[in-house]
């Protein structure tokens, strides 16, 4: 079990949010397959000071995802409390605060990853989210902005800082703002907080592309639980798997390929219930990648379902190798 503030998951891990992915029908799907807690992809907080683009927002969490979470970022800790205030009237379950996002945009407004180089602005916004709300409120993390001996020195900071205002969880990824995406995550930097602060609950990312890695690395870390990103996309089966061997139990068969053709489809069908048919064919295009890497003819499946330019190709494309559509 692993315990969120006031909310109690049955498995250890749960769907990270993922920009540009975790939308509703990636987090739908996830429920289906076992995910107990799934998020929204990374909402800009000032997003509350549009009144009407916000009570358009189709991202707003319905009955059959199940327990969902916001991820907001900002660097004002004002409206970062009104936003998170908002989206729990809206019907989110948690509130997560994003000081990880490495993305260059991001950090010239002074938000996401740039905020590990601010640990005092941090820290307020945390306090006034946490004033604000009584949903649990997490923060997702990078171990430092860089690798300097001062980053380090300032994500100990924001660390000690969180568990002192009572965090419900520290989410922490193992690389450096600057180190992108680069080289494999540092998990033993992730088991250190979790020594140093034992009480607190701490949570892994990084590197869980599947089932049996996971499994290895919730048993190893030492850690409370952790979240699974780049390895749900187009793939939630990593869900069900990764309960499996959690609880014991063999590792379930891949999915044939009739199940494969007909949830690819199923995810497609929902993108395009928010958009137009040429931009859903397109947005698609990412989660087809990752569903076709479960075709024995991957390379063949992915360039004819990136080739797709309309539904009816689409469709002709999962009936040629999928048997269905």
């Amino acid at each position: 079990m692993l315990k969120l503030g006031d909310i109690n998951l049955d498995v250890p891990f749960y769907q990270a949010p993922l920009s540009g992915y975790t939308d509703r029908a990636m987090r739908v799907l996830a429920h289906e397959y076992g995910a107990p807690l799934t998020y929204t992809g990374i909402i800009l907080a000032k997003i509350v000071l549009h009144k009407k683009a916000f009570n358009k927002l189709f991202f707003q969490p319905r009955v059959d995802e199940g327990l969902v979470g916001a991820q907001i970022l900002g660097g004002d800790p004002e409206i970062m409390a009104e936003a998170a205030a908002a989206f729990l009237n809206v019907g989110f379950n948690l509130i997560d605060l994003n000081f990880a996002c490495p993305a260059p945009k991001v950090l010239r407004r002074h938000s996401g990853g740039y905020l590990l180089k601010d640990p005092e602005t941090a820290i307020e916004i945390l306090r006034s989210v946490r004033n604000t709300v009584s949903c649990p409120v997490t923060i997702k993390l990078r171990a430092g902005f860089d690798k300097s001996q001062e980053s380090i020195d300032k994500f100990w900071q924001i660390c000690q800082g969180a568990v002192a205002e009572g965090i419900d969880a520290l989410v922490i990824h193992g690389r450096s703002v600057k180190e992108l995406y680069r080289d494999k995550g540092d998990w033993e930097i992730l088991s250190e907080v979790k020594r140093e602060f034992p009480q607190a609950t701490i949570i892994g990312s990084g590197d869980l592309m599947d089932a049996k890695t996971i499994v290895k690395r919730l048993k190893s870390s030492g850690l409370d639980g952790v979240i699974i990103a780049r390895g749900a996309i187009g793939n939630p089966w990593i869900f069900n798997e990764t309960r499996a061997l959690w609880e014991g139990r063999s590792k379930p068969e891949k999915p044939d390929l009739t199940e494969q053709g007909e949830v690819l489809l199923r995810h497609y069908e929902m993108i395009a219930e928010s958009r137009p048919m040429l931009k859903s064919i397109r947005y698609f295009r990412k989660f087809a990648v990752g569903y076709s890497k479960h075709h024995p003819k991957r390379k063949m499946v992915q360039a004819d379902l990136i080739a797709a330019k309309k539904r009816d190709e689409l469709y002709a494309t999962v009936k040629k190798w999928y048997g269905v559509g």
